[in-house]
């Protein structure tokens, strides 16, 4: 296992402290309390953003999860600029999280069931995909195919990266054929939808699971609400875009509280290999 999955917890989206205040219901929670409960809220489940080695360690049996192509990084093929420098952006997010990019992909066990996996960190560039991201989603993708094993993807992200321009955008385009080959080769593709689930993510690899589960309250779509809602000028369904929504519109399969993800993709995979 690498050491990384056994650090603390460093880039979970709550504030530093003992204790701390729900920002959903405001409920006043002991911090070790919410860590306990895979950093959901006891008083009204709120799902906190968590990072993907987090993410990894709940899945996952301890101790099983072997990362491959964990020194692969972007590079800056526009020499983009906004504020900073897109290479002085990366190196800082870099810094901050621990992480080289967006996501962290590898060979697991769930409750004793081989997988590859991949899980987004919402942490990094609001889990933007660039040329890194979507090379180690195609990757997983290939390895799963290689290995006839499951490929489990939780997403988490806000889009294509801006600072890579048709380079991200192309990403869409080869995430999409290596989920292709999978499908082609009888492969089962199980896809776990987090807060958020946005724009060029959920328009390419995101969408193309077998089995679609979300977790409760997620923002799930292409545009966001405020975006919609300006340009058709009308008010939206309240709830619009929701994993709730989503789910009674027939976009997702399920929607899976965090303490249950583990025993429903056991169980899923248990299914399809009958």
């Amino acid at each position: 296992m690498p050491e990384s999955v056994g650090q603390p917890r460093r880039h979970v989206d709550i504030p530093q402290g003992l204790w701390i205040r729900c920002v959903q219901c405001g409920a006043m929670i002991y911090r070790r309390i919410l860590e306990e409960g895979l950093h959901v809220c006891p008083e009204c489940d709120y799902h906190y953003r968590i990072d993907a080695r987090t993410r990894i360690a709940q899945l996952n049996d301890p101790g099983t999860f072997e990362e491959f192509l964990p020194d692969l990084e972007s590079s800056d093929p526009l020499q983009f600029t906004d504020r900073v420098g897109y290479r002085e952006r990366l190196a800082k997010t870099k810094e901050e999280t621990g992480d080289t990019e967006a996501i962290v992909v590898g060979k697991g066990f769930i409750k004793g069931r081989p997988v590859i996996m991949g899980a987004m960190n919402p942490f990094f560039i609001m889990g933007s995909m660039g040329a890194v991201v979507g090379e180690k989603v195609a990757a997983a993708a290939e390895r799963a195919v290689n290995e006839s094993l499951p490929l489990v993807m939780v997403t988490c992200s806000g889009g294509a990266r801006m600072m890579e321009g048709m380079v991200s955008l192309a990403q869409m385009a080869k995430t999409a054929a290596a989920v292709a080959k999978l499908d082609e080769s009888g492969g089962l593709y199980i896809v776990v939808m987090a807060d958020p689930t946005t724009a060029g993510v959920a328009a390419s690899f995101a969408f193309l699971g077998d089995v679609t589960l979300a977790e409760p309250g997620a923002l799930i779509g292409f545009a966001g609400p405020r975006v919609i809602a300006n340009t058709i000028k009308t008010t939206l369904p309240e709830g619009f875009q929701k994993a709730e929504f989503m789910l009674e519109h027939g976009f997702v399969d399920r929607i899976v509280h965090r303490r249950d993800l583990r025993s429903e993709i056991a169980r899923i995979i248990d299914y399809c290999n009958k």
